[in-house]
């Protein structure tokens, strides 16, 4: 039996980008096409295949603990961008100002995709593995406040239960605008305690 089952979903990748290397901000620079290699996105300040532990893992790891990066890619819905946008009071919100390695288009309620789903491309093969809910913060407010004068606070609240996912590279290959990919998830039933866990 296959611990993954390919689903009926399928997105369309309407956006790419990757965060520079030093470049000193969270903005993402624009790609038409993104070779994603083992570390992921080339140049990625985010790539590589280790990080250093954050706050966000910090009731399992003294901050500063060198741990495997699941957090390579950071990916969003066209879908959740456009609720971010217009609980904002905003007309849109680019994509680089959210520090955004890719835009897909077509997953309803994406943000929320079972942990280790897969995204697999159908032109190339390249497989990205979805680690969870990437919990919104403040610094894309900062970068959309230097663009929208008095808006940039409104984000993190905006963005609750819509900020996409956080992922890493399992096969590698080409993306590409356009391209088509499927979802793949887990061929198992949820964890029945999460019941008593989130109530």
């Amino acid at each position: 039996m296959p611990a993954l089952a390919p689903t009926e979903y399928t997105a369309r990748i309407t956006w790419l980008g990757r965060v520079v290397q030093d470049g000193g901000t969270l903005r993402s620079e624009p790609l038409q096409s993104a070779f994603a290699s083992f570390d992921g996105f080339e140049g990625e300040a985010h790539g590589g295949a280790t990080r250093s532990s954050c706050v966000r893992v910090r009731s399992q790891y003294p901050e500063g603990t060198e741990i495997r990066n699941v957090r390579q890619l950071s990916v969003l819905s066209v879908e959740e961008i456009a609720g971010i946008a217009a609980t904002m009071k905003l007309a849109d919100i680019d994509p680089s100002l959210m520090g955004v390695s890719m835009v897909i288009e077509g997953i309803p309620d994406f943000t929320h995709v079972p942990p280790s789903a897969r995204l697999q491309c159908e032109t190339s093969g390249a497989s990205i593995v979805i680690d969870m809910e990437n919990r919104p913060c403040v610094f894309p407010g900062r970068e959309i406040e230097a663009e929208h004068i008095g808006f940039g606070k409104a984000f993190k609240p905006a963005a609750k239960d819509r900020r996409g996912v956080t992922a890493w590279v399992e096969r590698e290959g080409l993306f590409q605008i356009g391209d088509t990919l499927r979802l793949h998830v887990p061929d198992q039933r949820a964890w029945s305690p999460l019941g008593d866990l989130f109530t």
